[in-house]
């Protein structure tokens, strides 16, 4: 399990960014590449990090399902994730 830090750091990242795109977009469009170097570190897309929703692992990370391959071993196991069946031969 991830710290909560961690995790929090990574949401405030996300509004971060939401809040900051149409800036950005409008000061990349414009070519004004002083105006975006003023603009907070982490309002860029680039700082994300995916993680597990559950656990916030950042490693081994399915961006289909949004959860690491863990999670994903353990819910598909259990029949949690329609479609997905654990193959045995």
């Amino acid at each position: 399990m991830a710290k909560e830090s961690m995790k929090a750091r990574e949401v405030k990242r996300e509004r971060m960014v939401a809040q900051f795109a149409d800036k950005r977009k409008a000061l990349k469009e414009a070519g004004d590449y002083i105006g975006l170097q003023k603009l907070p570190k982490n309002a860029s897309p680039v700082r994300l990090h995916n993680r597990c929703k559950l656990t916030g692992r950042p490693k081994g990370y399915m961006r289909l399902f949004g959860v690491s391959r863990i999670n994903f071993r353990e819910m598909a196991s259990n029949g949690l994730i329609p479609g997905v069946r654990k193959s045995s031969w």
